[in-house]
């Protein structure tokens, strides 16, 4: 008996403490080790690498879970109730054992506590919105580093490896009206979003039409000036000519004149006869006289005989 008292045994997923007259004197690996009989030593072996879960806000019941309203009711920043429900995982600390058996008199009471004041803290500083989109893993996160923080400070030997949302939800009294609301944020952002759409087709199309439009009216600007610059420049040495040689300007001035109107009209020349009378001088359009595309050429005959009736008269 007193063998069997003297040896114990530390598993590889524990941590041996040894107490003497209940004050703790050392800590051991795992492996068989020896200790004075009861009851002078006893010996702990916690279990340091088992994962512990606690559910805030709700509890298991039958395989479906039950919320707890006074855990999982909680205030939003902006002044709306949400339900959650939220998990925290945590362990014992290897190398802070003999913390968590002596400092902690009911860890999960004490985890438990501690993280539903950190969710609370969270929460109410988030929208609800954020809480249920973008936000969850920045508040998960925010409530393990603080939760972890106020254990050390305890010096309760835990370690908190992972804090989950399960639930946010508002409250089942109000959770239609709430879906009816982001339904209508919901359409209210994407009408948003195809005013926008719209709004980035239509403007640069008008700015491209106002710019076309600037741009031909630069143009014409342009060629009117330069055309306004070529008759000044024309009009000026037309002008040097003409005090140069009055007469002989003025002439050829006169026959360009009456080339550009009388160019493209049917044309008869009356000439002042030696009586001083009046005489039709013959006219032969020689430019009509030219065999057109696809007409056949007039003969010879014809000709001659259109000459020869010309010269008649």
């Amino acid at each position: 008996m007193l063998a069997y008292t003297s040896f114990f045994r530390v598993n590889a997923n524990e941590k041996g403490i040894v107490l003497r007259f209940g004050d703790h004197v050392r800590t051991v690996q795992p492996g068989l080790h020896f200790k004075f009989p009861y009851p002078i030593e006893t010996a702990l072996t916690p279990a340091v690498t088992n994962i512990t879960s606690i559910d805030v806000g709700m509890r298991a019941s039958g395989g479906s879970p039950i919320g707890v309203p006074e855990e999982s009711l909680m205030l939003t920043g902006d002044e709306n109730i949400v339900d959650i429900a939220f998990t925290v995982q945590w362990r014992i600390k290897a190398d802070e054992a003999p913390d968590f058996l002596f400092n902690v008199q009911n860890p999960d009471l004490a985890v438990k506590a501690v993280a539903e004041s950190m969710m609370r803290e969270a929460v109410g500083a988030s929208r609800i919105e954020v809480l249920q989109t973008t936000g969850r893993n920045e508040v998960q996160e925010q409530v393990r580093v603080g939760l972890q923080k106020t254990l050390d400070e305890y010096g309760a030997g835990i370690e908190i490896t992972e804090v989950k949302l399960q639930k946010v939800d508002p409250p089942a009294q109000v959770l239609d009206a709430f879906r009816d609301v982001q339904a209508a944020r919901a359409d209210q952002e994407r009408l948003r979003n195809q005013a926008e759409t719209y709004a980035n087709t239509v403007i640069p199309r008008a700015r491209g039409e106002a710019a076309k439009i600037t741009q031909a009216a630069e143009a014409y600007r342009e060629q009117i000036v330069a055309e306004a610059e070529g008759d000044a420049k024309r009009f000026i040495s037309i002008y040097s000519e003409y005090r140069k040689a009055q007469d002989v300007t003025r002439r050829r001035i006169y026959l360009e004149t009456m080339q550009e109107v009388l160019g493209d009209v049917n044309k008869i020349v009356v000439t002042n006869g030696a009586a001083g009378g009046q005489n039709v001088l013959p006219y032969l359009p020689l430019n009509e006289l030219k065999p057109k595309s696809g007409a056949a050429a007039p003969s010879s005959s014809s000709t001659a005989g259109s000459q020869t009736t010309n010269g008649g008269r």
